[in-house]
């Protein structure tokens, strides 16, 4: 169960691939989760965790060619954004020796919306034991400001040109409370202290000068591959039949998207001079799902089936052999699959959500149709 609560933690179309393109965004900053991370939890958690499995071959594999601390084979949605709008990967914000002009990503593997002391409370014994919560991100992008610009109003015209990315968050608050024993309906009664909180972010972040800020929402749940382990039953009508996903888990995660999309057009209408652009993170990975072909992965087992995993089977989940331990090796072509090591998405699914987050169709608006 150890192994499983890390994973949790630090969790054919004619593509048109994003490429660098000339836009006024000077810089960008990003908070999340491991769907975000540049390497911030391998500086937090490292030093007291010398095995750390992330930080492990085969991560890294397939761009960089060695582990970066991105929980991936290579390259983030956030990289691919970055390298679309002609600014560099976005350094972890723990990192020494580092400028942040051009941007910083506050992201760490296993974030959650909520507060470390509220699954505390609440008995779920998974969370993470570091305060790295969206809150606490908040914290850290305030503490860097000064070295950023010079006074207030320097700070208002700076971010003004930046783009804002805030999240995905969620994944992990109900991740933890599932992991504690709850039901989805008692997880589901949580969607809305989740998104009052990221809106609560995003609304800081406007006033603090951004005029651009994208939200992606929750991946589909069930769709990810170690959660089609630890939460499989022998009752088929708790899979999708398009998909083969978990119904579930996956109507818990349209129903936070459905409460975010809502909060943030009332939030439009508060800000009408910021651009907040819904980034959807549930339909790209659907959509691989039901028709795998279709977007360039392997029609056998790319959809479902983690490429670096020890399991076997049709998932290649074992919840005591995870990614990066010695034994588990990763499939000989990442690029077809969707799912990494039974939770993240290989470089390759990335790539396509990136694009459609930039070009459409998978944001609302497209972030280049918001250029500042």
């Amino acid at each position: 169960m150890r192994l499983v609560a890390l994973l949790f933690q630090v969790l054919l179309l004619p593509w048109s691939f994003s490429s660098s393109i000339r836009t006024n965004y000077t810089s960008i900053f990003s908070f999340g989760d491991s769907f975000a991370d540049t390497g911030n939890f391998v500086i937090i958690g490292g030093p007291t965790t010398p095995d750390l499995l992330i930080a492990k071959p085969p991560y890294g594999m397939t761009f960089f060619g060695y582990p970066t601390g991105r929980i991936s084979d290579g390259r983030l949605a956030i990289d691919f954004i970055a390298e679309a709008l002609g600014l560099p990967l976005l350094p972890p914000s723990m990192a020494a020796n580092q400028s942040f002009r051009q941007g910083a990503n506050f992201a760490v593997a296993g974030a959650t919306a909520l507060d470390r002391e509220f699954f505390v409370r609440d008995g779920d014994t998974s969370v993470t034991r570091y305060n790295i919560s969206l809150g606490d991100q908040l914290g850290w992008f305030d503490a860097m400001k000064p070295s950023l610009c010079s006074s207030p109003q320097a700070c208002q015209r700076h971010f003004a040109r930046a783009l804002f990315v805030v999240g995905e968050f969620g994944w992990n608050d109900y991740a933890f409370m599932l992991m504690a024993g709850k039901s989805v309906d008692e997880a589901r009664s949580h969607v809305p202290q989740v998104v009052r909180t990221i809106c609560t972010a995003v609304e800081k972040l406007i006033g603090a000068g951004g005029k651009t800020v994208v939200v992606p929402g929750v991946t589909p749940l069930g769709c990810a591959s170690g959660n089609l382990v630890l939460f499989a039953t022998t009752n088929a009508a708790d899979y999708e039949p398009d998909t083969g996903c978990l119904r579930g888990l996956n109507r818990l995660s349209r129903e936070h998207n459905r409460q975010l999309r809502q909060a943030l057009a009332r939030l439009r209408g508060r800000r009408p001079g910021a651009r907040i652009v819904y980034a959807d993170f549930y339909a790209p990975i659907a959509d691989f799902a039901a028709a795998p072909v279709r977007y360039g992965f392997d029609g056998t087992d790319g959809a479902l089936r983690a490429c670096c995993g020890g399991g076997g089977g049709r998932y290649n989940v074992n919840l005591s052999m995870a990614c990066g331990m010695p034994g588990v090796s990763a499939c000989a072509d990442p690029s077809a699959y969707v799912n990494w090591d039974g939770i993240h998405l290989t470089e390759a699914a990335n790539h396509r959500i990136a694009d459609g987050w930039l070009r459409g169709p998978y944001a609302h608006p497209p972030i280049l149709d918001v250029n500042t």
